[in-house]
């Protein structure tokens, strides 16, 4: 759906629940209803949109809590509510809520995101440069330590966690890859389709937004096994799918020789995929867009 010219600086956020605390949806919900009020104030935007799309097991928005959230947060054009029914996983979630609006740009954000106020309109901003096709936002307290250009803030892929991206060129791609992708890695993979197509992905570190996250007394990512397991299994997806079965072998041969269970049953999973003619159709053969090193998506900041 092709907005109006009248609309063409308005967007959609939309977020994917799974037993979300509602205390950190409303902080999320607060933080946007702010940005849409100073957009509306200083001539910003075309109107923000917010859409929530619940793959919980249970419902956790009722009614009457979606109503008070929409008189609460009066500043958004709209918040709309989706329970899905069903555990979709990121790329069909995000594909099934974008089919709800028409607004000129998509950004897809984690439920716990608090963007500051001016983060989505920084973002933005980026793209009145015709060859931007995806914007990441700076995310607080850990910031990725992905590699980009300070002058242009191009990057290798943008975390879809708080992203930007135009409607048009997000309906071209035909959206994240569903068929592949359960979660992780998605974005890794439309990133690289949008810079197959020849748009360019972007970092806006003027553009900040706060992430929760929770770490160990280390300092180190603690995933669930479910976590573990996707990643892994996203891991060889994203391989084949970008062409590099040298990766995929070298990691089916380092999952193997591991003791940790996620692995062997990602490993399985690969496998019958495979062999079931289940696996999408191979891009980048000369390999200009896929980056696959030390398991790395990209080049990082921080790593030689």
């Amino acid at each position: 759906m092709a907005p109006s010219p009248s609309r063409e600086r308005s967007v959609t956020v939309q977020s994917i629940l799974y037993g979300t605390e509602l205390g950190a949806l409303e902080r999320t919900l607060e933080a946007l209803d702010t940005s849409a009020a100073l957009a509306r104030r200083d001539g910003l935007g075309d109107g923000l949109r917010v859409v929530l799309g619940d793959a919980s097991p249970h419902r956790l928005v009722s009614d009457e809590v979606l109503a008070g959230y929409r008189s609460r947060f009066g500043e958004l054009e709209s918040l709309d509510y989706l329970f899905f029914g069903e555990n979709t996983g990121t790329a069909k979630g995000h594909n099934t809520m974008a089919r709800l609006t028409d607004s000129a740009y998509l950004v897809t954000s984690n439920p716990d995101i608090v963007p500051d106020a001016r983060a989505l309109w920084r973002m933005l901003d980026l793209f009145e440069d015709p060859s931007t096709g995806m914007v990441e936002a700076k995310q607080l307290p850990v910031e990725h330590p992905k590699e980009y250009d300070v002058a242009t803030g191009e990057t290798g892929w943008a975390a879809t966690a708080f992203a930007m991206t135009p409607r048009d060129l997000f309906d071209e791609l035909g959206g994240f890859d569903e068929q592949t992708f359960f979660m992780y890695c998605d974005d890794v993979d439309y990133s690289w389709l949008v810079r197959e197509a020849g748009r360019v992905v972007r970092f806006q570190p003027a553009a900040l937004a706060f992430h929760d996250k929770r770490l160990s007394l280390t300092g180190a990512w603690q995933p669930t096994s479910a976590e573990t397991f996707y990643s892994a299994q996203a891991a060889l997806l994203l391989a084949h799918k970008w062409s590099r079965e040298d990766v995929v072998e070298r990691v089916l041969a380092d999952f193997g020789r591991s003791t940790i269970p996620e692995y062997a049953d990602a490993v399985a999973e690969f496998e019958r995929r495979r062999d079931a003619g289940l696996l999408v159709a191979q891009h980048d053969p000369e390999h200009r867009v896929g980056y696959f090193t030390d398991g790395y998506y990209t080049k990082h900041r921080y790593a030689l």
